[in-house]
């Protein structure tokens, strides 16, 4: 299970490296391991800008101005050839874009109302529904389990849990979740149709077309603003451009398992970002949701593993 966040773009596997003798690996590790690290810090800051920029830009504007960006540099970077290309091939990264716009914009309308750590955590909830789903094994059950647990501690379900967690930002995390899902389906989807990144650029321009005049209403020509537009880039920058790139660099070294499980990890520095730079504190109740879901999604990705180890 691959968690690519709802802040960036899915990065491409990347080709196959003969193996190194075992000391070197460990060694080796652990600098793939620093960069997915260093991706999802980047990503997860990048969130927290985000939420501070709210109050001057509006949630749908903010996403506005993360889309367009990002939709630029991709653009300007990969040069996606537009002829050759089927009504299917076109029709698929339209779907995309489209599940890219409403998976960005339905998690900032979530961080708008809920904190950081809670909101990444129910939106994990959509990939690993999928990689429940797909995986088809009993043990899935068990990760399930725990998600659900995590998912009625974080709803205020059991005493002491989050009791003022807002209704609507919790709906609008799950939402953005059942996105994210759709997005890894459509992401490979357009991998397979389009070389190199050039499908998620298109996707990204689709995007930030869609999502354009929705933040011209809410914003208006606040989105003008230098301040604004130079915030809006360093979240674009912290959430695509820069743990795309890491992650890119990553995989060329680290297996997709251990990436996956060091994506899951997300939801921690969610929180911690949270607390860091939006003074967002977490409960012991909410401590361990968090916890409860990280553990089902490593669950997830190990059972996935082993799955694929059994069929060799």
């Amino acid at each position: 299970m691959t968690l690519p966040s709802a802040d960036r773009p899915a990065a491409a596997p990347a080709p196959a490296v003969p193996a190194a003798p075992a000391a070197s690996a460990r060694r080796g590790a652990l600098g793939p391991v620093g960069l997915v690290l260093a991706g999802g810090i980047s990503v997860q800051f990048g969130g927290a800008l985000a939420v501070s920029l709210m109050p001057r830009a509006g949630a749908l504007g903010v996403v506005s101005l993360r889309l367009a960006v990002a939709a630029l540099a991709l653009l300007v970077v990969c040069r996606p050839r537009l002829r050759g290309h089927s009504r299917t091939d076109w029709g698929t990264v339209v779907v995309f874009g489209v599940t890219m716009a409403a998976m960005n914009g339905l998690f900032y309308q979530s961080v708008a109302r809920i904190p950081l750590g809670p909101a990444v955590t129910l939106e994990v909830l959509g990939p690993l529904a999928l990689s429940v789903l797909t995986s088809r094994r009993a043990v899935n059950l068990v990760w399930a389990g725990l998600a659900l647990c995590g998912a009625f501690l974080l709803g205020g379900g059991g005493e002491g849990g989050i009791s003022g967690l807002d209704p609507l930002g919790a709906a609008f995390a799950l939402s953005a979740g059942a996105m994210w899902a759709a997005y890894i389906v459509f992401s490979a989807r357009t991998g397979r149709r389009f070389p190199q990144a050039d499908g998620l650029a298109l996707a990204m321009a689709v995007a930030a077309v869609l999502f354009l005049p929705l933040g011209v209403i809410e914003s208006g020509t606040r989105l003008l603003d230098p301040t604004t537009i130079a915030l809006g880039a360093a979240v674009a920058v912290l959430s695509s451009a820069l743990p795309y790139t890491l992650e890119l660099l990553a995989l060329r070294r680290l297996p997709a398992p251990t990436f996956a499980i060091l994506m899951s990890l997300e939801p921690a520095i969610a929180a911690t970002a949270g607390f860091l730079i939006l003074n967002q504190t977490l409960s012991a109740t909410e401590s361990l949701a968090i916890a409860l879901v990280i553990a089902a999604s490593m669950g997830a990705v190990r059972t996935q593993v082993g799955r694929g180890k059994a069929n060799k």
